[in-house]
């Protein structure tokens, strides 16, 4: 792909965080007394806003609830710090080499600002970002908000980025305002389901995701 500008997803494209954000969430809302999920409920909505998690899986939660289980998902998922050993192999890599060939790289993720910075730095990939978007900052995926936000920071068109995720959340953001997007397997959604959003291309390892961009 000839593009200048690389958007990465974080959790489960970047790092391999997928199941702990499950655990999280479960321990959390069970904590409180909410019923458990299926694990798959849990998977689906990560990429969301943490608001827009928790609608989605408990609907007419109220504020007040809403906030102790935040409270309770953060206790939970900070008591793990992001690691290099936790980027899934080969991906650090890839960025490295993005930016080496004069690509511009960045993350828009439904991550909070402080879980991501505090992962920007745990895991050494922060260098490599010039700007980053979270959730709790502009809106949630699927709203293509944070990719209009990255675009104007660079003063590029859509069709000069693309963007590399593991949802529908992901793909279908791209989708919006007419991006091209990478979909990749190793994390949330398949190929059925990120099939559904045209993706450029669906990856399911490093060295094919290296092939499609080029390195």
């Amino acid at each position: 792909m000839d593009v200048k500008i690389v958007i990465f997803d974080w959790d489960g494209t970047l790092v391999d965080s997928v199941e702990h954000i499950a655990d999280s969430l479960h321990q959390a809302a069970t904590d409180l007394g909410y019923p458990a999920l299926e694990r798959d409920a849990y998977r689906d909505i990560i990429g969301l806003g943490m608001v827009e998690a928790l609608e989605r899986l408990y609907p007419g939660i109220s504020h007040e609830e809403m906030t102790t289980i935040r409270e309770g998902y953060g206790n939970y998922f900070f008591s793990k710090v992001t690691t290099p050993q936790n980027i899934f192999e080969g991906m650090a890599d890839v960025v490295a080499d993005l930016r080496g060939a004069g690509r511009g790289c960045s993350v828009a993720t439904g991550k909070s600002r402080r879980g991501l910075e505090l992962a920007l730095v745990s895991s050494g990939l922060g260098v490599h970002f010039d700007i980053t978007r979270c959730a709790d900052e502009t809106r949630s995926k699927p709203d293509p908000r944070m990719l209009e936000e990255i675009l104007q920071f660079y003063g590029v068109e859509p069709s000069e980025a693309v963007m590399i995720g593991d949802t529908r959340y992901d793909l279908e953001m791209a989708q919006r305002i007419g991006m091209p997007s990478i979909g990749v397997e190793w994390g949330v959604h398949k190929r059925d389901v990120l099939e559904d959003y045209a993706p450029h291309a669906i990856v399911d390892s490093v060295p094919d995701l290296r092939s499609v961009l080029g390195l």
